[in-house]
């Protein structure tokens, strides 16, 4: 065992010198590693101090050339704000400069406005003290107040303005009287006095004879079948009452009444009635209206010389034979309205057949007005549309009640002659109460006028003769209040044609209401 340690000894001095050894030997590499990197880190070093200084170096340059741009524009900018200061400056003192000088003048403008106003507020004064010095003189030579010499003053050129206005108006009225009176009166007398047609009384019913009371039996029927035969065909009502030897017959179709009228008539003259009878009997009387129609129809064409009319207008003319308004019979009436409009176109030097045209169409409407709709004018002017007939005609017939405005001479005439037609004494009546009642209110409103004493109605009222208190109404205010009767005539009261308005004091003053 002593053998063996010192081998054992001997090899662990080995090992621990080969440690060493090996220790130093990788020191000694490792040092030498450290040292080469030491030195490529350092010139790694060095060359990044140099880059970073060559950067820096470019940064500072870079940063000088931006900075030295940005002071030149900044000093460009701070230059041109400086000049654009400056003139601002300028303005601003030549500004300052204008409005002191403004300022002075208004100042001297000022102390003149304020030496003149109290200038005038000392002659105010001393034109305030003699006007009531010369208020005071006059009220003590006047022996009247203000307020009564106000009055005074104020009524006398109420007077003056009243005065003259009616002077002016006397001198209009005289001017146009003295140019158109004359000539109208006589064109229309002319066309009047050349002019007649007849008349018939206007009525809702007809009076049948019979040859005795018998035949009212017979015309009753058994169980009333041939009365209600002839009522059912005529549209007619049929009254048999307590009047001896008469049947009267009802209808407001004037047509209707008379083919009932006719149809009546032959079987009473034939004697036998019963439905089928009373049937072929209606049958006949109505071809004989319509023939009647028809030749009445163009009789008004023949009249007035009109030619060239529709068939079928010339029937419809023909009806207006059985039409009557205010008692006056429209046909009648259409014959008469064309031959006034035709003889007054003629003296006015126009052609008077146009004329004649449409006054003897200008109520056509009324022969079918009560089975459509709509006023007489309408229909009328639908009709002649239908028919063809000429754009003036047309508006004459559309113009005649004022329904729209008068464009053309030939409406004018046509209205003319309808209102001379219809207004002339005699050519139409009017219930006796209505007629009562209308002069009632024409003198009620003139009575109820300040400084009218007392009215009268007269000529039919067509006239109304009023007498003024000649203390409260002067001439010239006479003139101005018949104008203003005229007007109130025309808004309050319907009537037919023209009513004259006759005021009477010292003198008369006559106006028309139209």
């Amino acid at each position: 065992m002593n053998t063996l340690i010192p081998p054992i000894i001997a090899g662990i001095v080995c090992l621990i010198v080969g440690v060493v050894i090996g220790f130093l030997y990788r020191k000694s590499v490792a040092e030498k590693e450290i040292g080469s990197a030491e030195k490529e880190a350092t010139r790694i070093i060095n060359e990044a101090i140099k880059a970073g200084e060559t950067k820096k170096r470019e940064a500072i340059l870079e940063a000088k050339d931006e900075i030295h741009k940005q002071r030149s524009e900044a000093d460009r900018e701070l230059k041109e704000r400086r000049n654009e200061t400056q003139q601002l400056e300028r303005r601003l003192i030549q500004r300052e400069e204008a409005l002191d000088k403004k300022s002075d003048t208004l100042d001297r403008k000022s102390e003149e406005l304020s030496q003149q106003l109290a200038a005038t507020v000392q002659e105010k004064e001393e034109c305030v003290r003699l006007k009531d010095e010369q208020l005071a003189a006059l009220e003590r030579i006047a022996s009247m107040t203000r307020d009564e010499a106000r009055e005074m003053l104020v009524q006398s050129i109420e007077a003056e303005a009243q005065h003259d206005a009616a002077v002016k108006l006397r001198e209009i009225n005289q001017r146009v009287k003295d140019e158109s009176e004359q000539t109208a009166r006589e064109i229309i007398s002319t066309a009047i006095q050349r002019c007649a047609a007849d008349h018939v009384a206007e009525a809702t019913v007809s009076v049948v004879p019979l040859p005795n009371d018998e035949m009212k039996g017979r015309i009753i029927g058994r169980e009333g079948r041939n009365i209600r035969t002839l009522e059912t065909l005529t549209g007619v009502d049929l009254i048999i009452d307590d009047t001896p030897e008469a049947i009267t017959l009802s209808s407001f179709d004037p047509v209707r009444r008379e083919v009932a009228r006719l149809a009546l008539e032959k079987l009473i003259v034939d004697g036998r009635i019963h439905p089928a009878r009373i049937e072929e009997m209606v049958e006949k009387a109505r071809r004989e209206v319509d023939q009647i129609i028809k030749s009445e129809g163009e009789r008004a064409t023949f009249e007035t010389g009109i030619h060239g009319i529709h068939p079928e207008l010339i029937k419809i003319l023909g009806r207006l034979r059985y039409r009557t308004s205010y008692g006056q019979n429209v046909l009648m009436h259409s014959i008469e309205v064309a031959h006034i409009a035709g003889m007054m176109a003629s003296e006015l030097g126009l052609d008077p057949i146009p004329a004649r045209r449409a006054g003897l169409l200008h109520d056509i409407g009324k022969a079918i007005d009560h089975e459509v709709e709509g006023s007489h004018v309408q229909i009328g002017v639908d009709l002649a549309k239908k028919y063809k007939e000429a754009p003036g005609i047309i508006h004459a017939i559309e113009a005649h009640h004022g329904d729209v405005e008068a464009k053309t001479v030939i409406a004018c005439l046509v209205q003319a002659a309808d209102a001379i037609s219809a207004a002339r004494p005699g050519a139409r009546r009017e219930n006796l109460e209505n007629y009562i009642k209308r002069l009632e209110k024409l003198e009620g409103i003139a009575n109820e006028t300040p400084g009218v004493t007392s009215s009268y109605a007269i000529q039919a009222g067509r006239e109304i003769r009023i007498i003024v208190n000649p203390d409260k109404i002067s001439d010239d205010a006479m003139l101005l209040l018949a104008r203003e009767l005229a007007h109130k005539i025309e808004d309050e009261l319907d009537y037919p044609g023209q009513i004259k308005v006759n005021m009477v004091r010292e003198t008369r003053a006559i106006e028309f209401a139209k």
